[in-house]
């Protein structure tokens, strides 16, 4: 099987706006990530100086404590929330590669097995053995990345389980502190 110019040109082309496709969604989400960025430091920056001026306004120390303690799980829980956007941006984007991927592989496996069906029925009488062969092993190969891709399936799904628990537990763990915290400044307060 022979490439003329025009199918050469039509694969260029395909692969070329392959590329600029995926070009676009890295560069949204890296657009994505900035927003992002740009949002936390406007609200840090706002909160830092409300933050501030509390702390400066503080009669006395317990009252400081108490403002300190009631800051705690607040960073926390939005130090999770951003985890969570970052998380939630490069999974989107990685899934925009990933489906193209995948569009890609089974593009190209078409072709081959095309092209292993016109060999064959080229071929010179006695190679049925050697193009069995050949076709059994793309099907091996075919079936080795399927077995890879759910794997791979697998794995990201239980990450993404761990990295849920492991948020949970993160949260559950600044509400403790901060009830630890409130519960020294109550007893700091009434001591006093």
């Amino acid at each position: 099987m022979s490439f003329t110019p025009e199918q050469f040109a039509a694969a260029q082309k395909a692969n070329l706006e392959t590329l600029f496709g995926l070009t676009t969604k890295a560069f949204e989400g890296v657009e994505k990530l900035v927003e992002l960025n740009l949002q936390v430091v406007k609200a840090t920056f706002a909160e830092n100086v409300d933050n501030a001026k509390k702390a400066l306004s503080a009669k006395d120390a317990q009252e400081l404590l108490a403002i300190q303690a009631s800051l705690v799980q607040p960073i926390a829980e939005k130090a999770l929330a951003y985890s969570r956007h970052v998380y939630e941006i490069t999974s989107e984007t990685q899934s925009e590669f990933t489906k193209v991927a995948e569009a890609q592989l089974a593009d190209n496996s078409k072709k081959v097995q095309a092209l292993v069906e016109n060999l064959a029925k080229n071929a010179p009488a006695g190679s049925e053995s050697t193009v069995a062969i050949v076709k059994s092993a793309i099907s091996a190969a075919n079936n080795a990345y399927e077995s890879v891709q759910k794997a791979t399936k697998q794995a990201v799904e239980i990450a993404e389980s761990n990295f849920q628990a492991a948020a949970s537990a993160a949260t559950k763990a600044a509400q403790q502190a901060s009830a630890t915290a409130r519960t020294a400044t109550k007893k700091a307060t009434t001591a006093a």
